[in-house]
């Protein structure tokens, strides 16, 4: 008897152990699982809006120019000047695509997303201000200055 209570003892142990990791395993799981499920649902929604806006659907003319001001205005909501701005809204997009928060990469980001996006706005301005007038060029250059 004093040779098998130890012996069943370590066997409950071990029972034990191997539930709690397969308990484990199957959260870890469930997390990745969730996680690609999120990134898809979100892929496919923006792929589905950029075909209707593509495919000049008469429905979504309110949210295509809801988005078009949205984005010109994007500068005055949030300012290119602002960190803590720039944090919550790439943080609140990150975790929306079911990411695992990261303030390295959410810090990397708000140092490099706002940069880029100012680049691009400009070069959409220069292009439709070529198209306008070329005049125009002139002055906001010297508005810049």
């Amino acid at each position: 008897m004093i040779k098998e209570f130890p012996e069943r003892h370590l066997q409950k142990l071990r029972i034990g152990l191997h539930k709690e990791t397969i308990q484990l395993i199957k959260m870890h799981d469930e997390d990745h699982i969730h996680t690609i499920l999120h990134f898809s649902t979100n892929i496919i929604c923006f792929v589905i809006l950029s075909g209707y806006s593509i495919l000049g659907n008469e429905e979504l003319v309110i949210l295509n120019s809801w988005v078009q001001e949205f984005l010109y205005n994007l500068n005055l909501c949030i300012g290119f000047h602002s960190p803590h701005g720039w944090e919550l809204m790439i943080g609140y997009v990150y975790n929306d695509f079911g990411f695992a928060h990261n303030d390295q990469i959410i810090s990397g980001l708000v140092s490099t997303f706002p940069v880029i996006l100012d680049t691009i706005l400009k070069y959409w301005i220069f292009r439709y201000l070529n198209r306008v007038s070329p005049s125009l060029v002139v002055i906001y250059h010297s508005m810049n200055d």
